[in-house]
């Protein structure tokens, strides 16, 4: 990275980082400009040398929070999606330290961020993020199950919305429990490890 790329990535996550800021406290599209420009420290010519408008800003942070999140993985994105048609079955399940560490920890060093985009989830467009997902990566899963074409979104929502709703639980309690109980209270439930008649 050259010093001109070094300086707009600079930029970029400061301007980025007031955004988060600025919608902890308020709904987007009351956001000025002007209120970005004082909170990341910079000018409003640098702001429209960068984004052309305060969307164009939210989707870069939407990014952002991506790549971010990315970052806490061993893995490439490119790895993950073309890794899905030459994988056992035994591989397809993501209810595994490997995936659930890296989820869980990004979780705990970004409690703000993470409620952030829970919070203003329709804003940052999360819909087109878990649809992407779902396209690229549960799909083809579920398809390697032999899950019914017709159960397939009812299926991946009910896995996805029951780690989702222990991380939450998780991320109230301000992460207080341990990772590694967290992972296995996720695998017990999720893959039915608990036996509840005994």
């Amino acid at each position: 990275m050259n010093k001109n790329e070094s300086k707009y990535f600079n930029t970029a996550v400061k301007m980025d980082e007031a955004l988060l800021s600025l919608l902890e406290k308020k709904d987007f599209e009351y956001i000025t400009v002007k209120e970005i420009c004082d909170a990341a420290g910079v000018n409003r010519s640098t702001f429209y040398l960068h984004y052309e408008n305060t969307y164009d800003l939210l989707r870069e942070t939407t990014q952002y929070i991506l790549d971010k999140h990315f970052s806490y993985y061993d893995i490439s994105k490119k790895d993950v999606v073309h890794g899905l048609e030459n994988c056992s079955r035994k591989e397809l399940i993501f209810i595994t330290d490997e995936y659930l560490l890296p989820y869980l920890t990004f979780i705990k060093d970004n409690r703000r961020i993470f409620k952030l985009a829970i919070k203003r989830f329709r804003v940052m467009n999360m819909d087109d993020v878990y649809g992407k997902m779902f396209k690229y990566i549960f799909e083809p899963i579920l398809v390697q199950f032999g899950v019914p074409l017709k159960e397939r979104t009812y299926v991946i929502k009910f896995y996805l919305t029951g780690v989702f709703a222990i991380a939450m639980e998780w991320l109230d309690n301000d992460c207080s429990d341990d990772i590694d109980f967290i992972i296995k209270v996720m695998r017990d439930c999720v893959l039915g490890a608990r036996d509840i008649n005994g």
